[in-house]
């Protein structure tokens, strides 16, 4: 039985790798259906293209960039760097919490597909007053739960208007307190070049809108322009998800040969212990075809109950894990079948020795074990 439990463990293993990588896999094409894949952002390139120090997006950006055949809207945000949030006044100015404050204009949500979590977005009356809109992570780090609150924005009280949910292809924005446009001029000085600029295309076009967002946005300079697709980013996460899976699934397999070695050592063992029992076989009239049947037989029942429970527990565990993450269970049948199958190839080879051995032993020197 404790050979039969090495076999379950490694199918286990191997089970609970592929069906866990394969829910992960499932939630982030369902991620990406929901969030599209056709969002693009472009900034200032960080190596400026090589010909000295890039110059700044220009404060149209998003209008050059609208007028690209595909593309359905467009918007910037720019950083203040030279303005901090804080909890409140009392706070010491070098503990931002890592927090940026950020200009956007009204249609960002639009774009990025963001959620208010509570209250509301800017609109035209509020984005001509101190007030501001925490992403997720802001609003925890300030410890704002509920709108109405008052935080200290660039040395003035400024009112929390709403809270965002986390925005998956913009994780820039979690981090940000978000003011309008017109209070981020008038009371920030706000230089009006954008720092950011996200973009929205068809499906059909995004291959071919990426090509022309940087020579749009800086004619003479399009080296300087760095543009990128978010979704690539979680399309890496899940490529190296899969190395990592890969490593786990040899671990898995190393488990599952040691259970199989088990099962050799079981069958031998048997063999030495039940010479009296081959012995008496034989003299009874049973061939060596017989007595190799019967050990083979017992090795296959032995990794078949192996690999039939490893398959359960692998199951099991997919599905504990995945719904404790939020996913969907996906357990692919063929992975079951092959790791059933894989139990038997290895119980057949580990019990094929041990049952021609007990076939060769002559009865009489099993009887007289």
């Amino acid at each position: 039985m404790l050979s039969a439990l090495g076999i379950a463990i490694g199918i286990a293993a191997m089970v609970a790798v592929v069906g866990l990588s394969a829910s992960s896999q499932e939630q982030l094409n369902r991620q990406l259906a929901t969030l599209g894949t056709n969002l693009l952002t472009a900034g200032v390139s960080d190596s400026g293209g090589g010909l000295g120090p890039p110059p700044p997006l220009p404060a149209d950006a998003a209008a050059r960039v609208e007028r690209i055949a595909g593309v359905i809207m467009a918007t910037t945000t720019t950083d203040l760097h030279d303005v901090a949030v804080y909890r409140s006044r009392a706070v010491d100015a070098g503990l931002t919490g890592g927090l940026t404050v950020t200009a956007t204009e009204l249609d960002l949500l639009d774009v990025v597909e963001g959620h208010v979590r509570a209250g509301s977005w800017l609109d035209e009356a509020t984005a001509q007053f101190p007030t501001t809109v925490l992403g997720a992570i802001a609003a925890q780090r300030l410890g704002v739960t509920e709108v109405g609150r008052q935080v200290w924005l660039g040395g003035r009280n400024t009112t929390v208007v709403g809270i965002l949910d986390p925005v998956q292809l913009a994780p820039e924005l979690d981090i940000a307190a978000l003011v309008g446009m017109p209070v981020a001029t008038s009371k920030f000085g706000n230089s009006g070049n954008p720092t950011r600029l996200y973009e929205r295309s068809t499906d059909a076009t995004v291959s071919a809108v990426a090509g022309l967002i940087a020579p749009a946005i800086q004619p003479e300079r399009p080296s300087a322009v760095a543009v990128s697709r978010p979704s690539d980013a979680l399309a890496a996460r899940d490529a190296a998800d899969e190395t990592f899976t890969g490593l786990l699934l040899g671990l898995g397999s190393i488990g599952l040969l040691v259970g199989g070695i088990g099962v050799a050592n079981t069958m031998i063992i048997s063999v030495i212990e039940r010479r009296r029992e081959i012995g008496l076989r034989r003299a009874l009239g049973a061939t060596r075809h017989h007595i190799a049947a019967q050990f083979l037989s017992e090795a296959l029942l032995l990794s078949a109950l192996g690999g039939i429970t490893g398959a359960g527990i692998g199951a099991a565990v997919t599905a504990l894990g995945a719904l404790a993450n939020g996913w969907i269970p996906v357990v692919p049948p063929g992975v079951l079948v092959i790791g059933v199958a894989a139990t038997l190839a290895i119980g057949a080879v580990a019990g094929i020795y041990p049952a021609l051995r007990a076939a060769r032993t002559p009865p009489t020197v099993a009887l007289a074990a």
